[in-house]
């Protein structure tokens, strides 16, 4: 269970203080050690979102902490990527819509993108129904692997809907790499250099 709290007490010299849940409730220790990542040291009066747990000798301590401060800033910046995304995934949706209408493209290379969206997705679902219970795990080289080679959509929906990956900053670097790589890969196969490989295809 989930608390929020005021830090009290807080002695940073030490590294060590005490949260004062809202509403009232058990006061319990705060170190320095069971903080999330951090933007900055904490500060007396600080609001904490964390774990309870009782230890052995019956006191009360405060785990998997982060500061409020820096959950409202992880949610402005997911807001403006999720925007961002939007824009990019709506963009390309017309792009390969009116490539297909135009016959730049077989409707092989549509239907390979809805194929490789949805079994994405159900991937990103499978992952994280496993990550909450403690199964085996889609290794993160093989998500990236399904977004570069055109699950990229089912990706992003996976992500925003499905919230798993969201907010691991490294994945999301990789992930927008392996979109931008295979956007231009679309590129090249609907010029005249990506024609000759298209006609084989559609043949």
């Amino acid at each position: 269970m989930r608390f929020q709290g005021k830090i009290i007490n807080w002695n940073d010299d030490k590294g060590f203080g005490f949260v004062e849940p809202n509403g009232g409730g058990t006061r319990s220790f705060v170190h320095i050690k069971s903080f999330n990542k951090l933007s900055r040291r904490p500060l007396d009066g600080d609001l904490i979102i964390y774990e309870q747990i009782k230890e052995k000798n019956g006191k009360h301590k405060a785990v998997n902490i982060g500061l409020v401060s820096d959950r409202q800033i992880q949610k402005t910046s997911l807001k403006k990527s999720s925007t961002l995304g939007k824009s990019i995934l709506l963009t390309f949706c017309v792009f390969i819509s009116v490539a297909f209408f135009l016959d730049l493209i077989p409707i092989k290379i549509l239907y390979a993108y809805i194929a490789l969206s949805i079994l994405t997705f159900v991937i990103y679902a499978f992952d994280k129904s496993a990550a909450k219970n403690g199964r085996w795990r889609t290794s993160e080289s093989q998500l990236h692997l399904l977004s570069l080679i055109g699950g990229w959509p089912g990706a992003f929906f996976a992500q925003s809907k499905l919230r798993h990956k969201s907010s691991k900053k490294e994945f999301q670097q990789v992930y927008w790499t392996t979109v931008m790589i295979n956007i231009c890969a679309f590129g090249w196969l609907i010029s005249e250099k990506g024609q000759p490989f298209l006609a084989a295809i559609g043949g």
